[in-house]
């Protein structure tokens, strides 16, 4: 079963990094130089951050939908990089190098399934969670802090 991953696009955040600190706190938008690498997961590129970059902490809706999962959650993203294109199949070290927890939501933006995985098993979860035709798309979240990470549809 092939997937594909889908970075956040740069365009949704770009005129965020041109406001002053008092606007971007108004907004409930922390701008943060990281201090170690890794540690900083960006999801516009899919990378962690480097250390001495700017970052802003945003609350993003990651689940929209009208659903009881409807959800947001603090994310990171980074200044002068562009959305990430994985090839299918392909995940990103940023998320093979964590916990994931995997979530399987149906057409009805229902969660059907949730799982635990890192590295290597993270792709044959996926695979398995797309073995189940019910299953339309699988939010990836860091299991530790708990915040998004990704989108995976079927390729």
């Amino acid at each position: 079963m092939n997937f594909q991953l889908s970075a956040l696009a740069e365009t949704t955040f770009k005129d965020l990094f041109s406001l002053s600190e008092a606007v971007l706190k108004e907004h409930n938008i922390v701008s943060e130089l990281v201090t170690e690498k890794p540690g900083v997961p960006c999801r516009i590129s899919l990378e962690d951050a480097e250390i001495g970059e700017r970052v802003l902490l945003i609350n993003y809706r990651h689940l929209p939908d009208v659903s009881p999962f409807q959800a947001s959650h603090a994310i990171y993203i980074r200044e002068h990089v562009k959305q990430a294109s994985p090839q299918k199949n392909q995940i990103p070290e940023m998320i093979t190098d964590r916990i994931i927890s995997l979530r399987a939501f149906d057409q009805q933006h229902m969660m059907i399934n949730a799982e635990l995985a890192q590295g290597p098993s993270i792709a044959a979860t996926i695979t398995d969670m797309f073995n189940d035709e019910m299953t339309d798309y699988i939010h990836l979240h860091f299991a530790k802090p708990g915040c998004y990470a990704a989108k995976v549809n079927r390729a």
